[in-house]
């Protein structure tokens, strides 16, 4: 996601204000915002820049008018950084560098101007009425806590990190004490709105009541992959955990209301290797996947390629970096986090329910691209496109709102059903990224998955019509029939989950199964493996693994899910269900299957009180053992 904190480089370059701009995006049970986020898999993340006010001129007025605050559940403001000595959370004016191979790029940098020091006049502001002198803070944190007020089911997230500004997160979560020190500056700072007096603003309480929880986008933790310069080793493997476990521990020992830890999490599984995900899912609330930047114009003269595919496509020229693992796509990375890649160390088991796939709402490209009978898809360029004033005048980037005439172009427009990833092309400049129909694609990928929702990045890139968030959102809350996968059969298909099973540490043989009477699926074994969608009896009922297991008894694992009574269905007489009942105050993930009103009902993904036969989430499967 290196290139978000490039689009504010380049954007900071033409102005004379003192800017700072951050970097680029970057309980084990499965929970949902309390009142804010629907209960179905719907969540909705969006992603508010610090630099948006400037060049794009968009400020947190323009969500509340174009109706986007009411329809999302998270608002991120993006971005809080490290300070490069004490390992803390601190405020400073002091531009960053737009130099990408500068190692020192985010030392000391940030914008508490645009913060909490910029006055917003009548014209630009949330309710139409004018920052006054005598005000504890104004700028963009007094315009948030006023959209807050406007939008009570919103809550808002401080993001910290992002491409530029991860340099110094190893040294934060280093040390037990470190941790500590790090997480309690943080909450000072933005929970309890204790910001430092600059320019006659802040003070202790200043803030308070504006930030809901911390969002933290560390690119990336014991990776090789971030920016240059960044510190990480080994030891952040432990450390991320750690340190999220830190947060964890303070946000909840602050009482007054739920207070939420997320985080934006890579996608690739080069750098997902480093994450312990078995681990970070009783910590965090959300892990927003960067399903998106895959490819780009750093790949100067292509070949091109999608920067956020669902699926991967066998025709796809990528050399996987290191050799030997996946190309990069959204469901390579949702396998890695939630069923697990065992032959790249990754050992899946994060909630599935907690995961929502990122959207882009920008696009990149490649100029010189011959047709080749593929309209421009997986071939050579001479170059990245040309980039444009409101995202950075950064080579092969543009908005969303700077390409309306060519995305929009329906002779222009291609969709690769394999990948079900959309591109355009005219002959000679490539542009990749979102459509409609791709937009449809990732959400429906996501209610089949039992996903949690759904992140945007970022806002000031639309337009006034607000036109992919609107497609997204609407997708998002739109049912998927059938969850199927890609709509073309290529050569190899792509599965949705890898085809590999997890090395077993138990005997290299295995039992016989067997049934128990009147069980038609074979009975729980200790020794064997069971990966994510995997049935078994025990005890008399059927237990469905949510993620990959050896030896966790049903009934006593989280892992295991109770999906009924044991039986065929042909045990009993018509209407009568072996299926277990529906029950209003539990929580079902994709393909959990109740009985309700005699009939059998089949969740499309993650739900909680909504009731089988009126609500769009539970697909009905027909009377009870008809």
């Amino acid at each position: 996601m290196k290139l978000r904190q490039r689009l504010a480089w380049a954007a900071a370059a033409t102005l004379a204000l003192p800017l700072g701009f951050a970097a680029a995006l970057a309980s084990a049970a499965p929970s949902a915002p309390a009142s804010a986020a629907p209960s179905s898999g719907g969540v909705k993340f969006a992603y508010f820049t610090q630099w948006g006010i400037y060049q794009n001129a968009f400020y947190p007025k323009n969500m509340q008018t174009s109706g986007a605050a009411a329809k999302i559940d998270f608002l991120n403001y993006a971005f809080a950084n490290i300070h490069p000595t004490n390992h803390t959370c601190f405020m400073a004016t002091k531009a960053a560098s737009q130099d990408e191979n500068n190692p020192n790029a985010g030392d000391g940098a940030g914008d508490a101007f645009a913060d909490y020091q910029k006055s917003y006049g009548a014209d630009i502001s949330v309710d139409g009425v004018a920052d006054t002198w005598n005000q504890p803070i104004v700028g963009n944190f007094n315009q948030l806590k006023k959209l807050k007020a406007k939008n009570p089911n919103m809550k808002i997230l401080i993001s910290i990190g992002g491409w530029t500004y991860s340099k110094y997160f190893s040294d934060a979560a280093m040390t037990d004490a470190s941790r500590k020190k790090f997480v309690t500056s943080c909450i000072n700072m933005f929970i309890k709105g204790d910001l430092p007096v600059e320019a006659g603003y802040g003070g202790p309480g200043s803030a308070a009541g504006i930030f809901d929880g911390i969002d933290l986008d560390w690119e990336y933790p014991g990776s090789p992959g971030g920016h240059v310069g960044n510190h990480y080793g080994d030891y952040d493997k432990v450390n991320f955990t750690l340190l999220l476990k830190e947060f964890r521990t303070q946000l909840d020992a602050l009482g007054g209301g739920k207070k939420w830890l997320t985080a934006a999490m890579p996608a690739g599984q080069d750098k997902i290797k480093y994450v312990e995900t078995d681990k970070v899912g009783q910590y965090l609330d959300y892990s927003n996947l960067m399903t998106y930047d895959m490819h780009g114009g750093w790949e100067k003269t292509g070949p091109t390629n999608h920067q956020a595919p669902v699926y991967e496509n066998p025709a796809d020229p990528m050399t996987p970096v290191p050799p030997g693992t996946k190309k990069y796509s959204a469901d390579t990375a949702v396998a890695a986090w939630v069923d697990g890649l065992p032959e790249y160390g990754i050992p899946g088991g994060f909630p599935a329910s907690k995961i929502t796939v990122g959207y882009p709402f920008y696009y990149r490209g490649w100029t010189g691209v011959p047709n080749n009978g593929k309209n421009g898809l997986f071939q050579p360029a001479t170059a990245p496109a040309a980039g444009a004033p409101l995202s950075g005048n950064v080579p092969g980037v543009r908005f969303y709102k700077e390409l309306t005439g060519f995305v929009d172009n329906a002779s222009r427009t291609y969709y690769d059903p394999v990948s079900q990833a959309a591109y355009f092309y005219d002959g000679t400049t490539f542009w990749s990224g979102d459509s409609k129909q791709s937009i449809k694609a990732r959400a429906d990928y996501a209610h089949c998955k039992g996903l949690g929702g759904g992140m945007f990045y970022s806002m000031e890139s639309l337009d006034p019509g607000m036109t992919l968030f609107n497609a997204a959102v609407d997708a998002i809350n739109a049912t998927t029939p059938g969850c199927v996968g890609p709509t073309t059969t290529p050569t190899t298909t792509p599965p949705t989950t890898p085809p590999t099973t997890p090395p077993t540490t138990g005997p290299t043989t295995t039992p016989p199964t067997t049934t128990p009477p009147g069980c038609s699926v074979p009975a729980w074994l200790s020794t064997k493996v069971y990966v994510g969608g995997d049935t078994a009896s025990h005890a008399g009922r059927v237990w469905k693994a949510k993620w990959w297991t050896q030896g966790e008894t049903p009934g006593t694992a989280a892992v295991w899910e109770d999906t009924g009574a044991c039986g065929p269905a042909t045990s009993q007489p018509p209407g009568t269900c072996t299926v277990a009942a529906w029950v209003a105050s539990r929580a079902y993930s994709g393909g959990a299957v109740v009985s309700h009103n005699s009939k059998k009902w089949r969740a499309k993904w993650w739900t909680q009180g909504e009731t089988p036969g009126t609500a769009a989430v539970w697909e009905d499967q027909g009377t009870c053992n008809a």
